[in-house]
């Protein structure tokens, strides 16, 4: 029976951030749309404690990125293999076929937002995969469009938009303890979220700041940032209950990334029927499709403007939130999982 391997490392990771919450719902929806006769299996690094359900390799987190980063021609099993990040092997043995997600392109276009040593690894790994798996995977045009011009791409590249899993939807979600009216972020706090403009923003409309998301690198503290200007709450993670309990009660939904890949909160704001804001990275400005309202990226008082008028405006408020349903709409998991089968199925065609 043939097996297709999801290499799941990144939900053990310290920060699993988007890349996260996307290895999740794909892997789950990869099982869910499973060709006849195929089955969907998850394998890690060697982890003190494992991941329920996966398979642990031998090599421990850092030789297994030591080895494929060497390029050890080392095969996590199975038929096919799909790396839900650059996180991948590095030879694809005769008869198997490997498909990678490239998320985004910050480590070219934004590279102050990450470490160099992550620049320098994104970098190389990405590359590779361009030349050597049987086909890429990205979140939204404007990635592909823009990865083809950073490296030479000797492989298929599908689009293949996100989801908004279920819990969004919901009408039976818990209280839970949050101001009447509030801005909302989610997404891990570091350099290329936009915190710093968006805290500015804030700070001008008299209406608390909840951020949703763990601290990453860069050591940003939105509260210091604000000070006595702003009232700024720093939620952590949340599981998915509890993020969908806020971001329902939210009034708008703020987006101000320098740079993103798809900007999943957007969509998940646009299912659960939150107006959204975001700035106008080119991802953004496609995933929302007209039913947000963009601002120019690092402008604070375009921000503020933005804002304010969604929070002044029950009409422009629920003229959004209708537009951001339907656009929700067109995204599905389902969808995601079957263009990452089609891969498999075009290269061994």
């Amino acid at each position: 029976m043939p097996e297709l391997v999801v290499i799941a490392e990144q939900l053990l990771a310290p920060v699993p951030g988007g890349t996260g919450r996307y290895t999740a719902e794909l892997l789950r929806a990869l099982a869910e749309t499973a060709p006849p006769g195929w089955t969907v299996s998850a394998v890690t690094a060697r982890h003190a404690e494992g991941l329920p359900g996966a398979r642990m390799l031998p090599l421990p987190p850092r030789a297994l990125v030591a080895a494929w980063q060497a390029g050890l021609p080392y095969w996590p099993g199975g038929d096919a293999v799909h790396a839900p990040t650059p996180l991948a092997p590095s030879r694809v043995p005769r008869g198997r076929t490997l498909s990678v997600t490239v998320h985004d392109t910050v480590p070219w276009t934004h590279p102050e937002t990450l470490t160099p040593r992550g620049v320098r690894w994104h970098r190389a790994v990405i590359a590779r995969a361009a030349r050597r798996a049987s086909g890429l995977v990205v979140p939204t045009r404007a990635v592909a469009d823009d990865l083809r011009t950073r490296v030479p791409v000797g492989v298929p590249v599908t689009v293949a938009g996100h989801g908004a899993a279920a819990v969004f939807t919901r009408d039976d979600l818990p209280e839970v303890d949050v101001p009447e009216s509030y801005v909302l972020a989610i997404g891990t706090i570091e350099p290329r979220k936009g915190i710093d403009v968006l805290v500015e923003a804030v700070s001008r409309l008299g209406v608390p700041l909840l951020l949703a998301g763990q601290p990453g690198w860069g050591g940003l503290d939105p509260v210091a940032m604000a000070g006595n200007r702003a009232d700024v709450r720093v939620l952590g993670r949340l599981n998915d209950v509890s993020l969908a309990a806020v971001l329902r009660r939210a009034s708008v939904l703020a987006a101000p990334s320098v740079a993103e890949g798809f900007g999943l909160p957007v969509l998940e704001a646009m299912a659960a029927g939150v107006p959204v804001v975001h700035s106008d990275a080119p991802a953004l400005v496609e995933v929302a499709g007209g039913a947000g309202m963009a601002f120019p990226r690092g402008d604070a008082t375009a921000l503020a403007a933005a804002l304010r008028e969604v929070l002044s405006s029950p009409e422009l408020a629920a003229d959004l939130v209708a537009r951001g349903r339907a656009r929700a709409a067109s995204f599905s998991w389902a969808g995601a999982a079957r263009a990452v089968w089609a891969v498999h199925e075009r290269a061994t065609s």
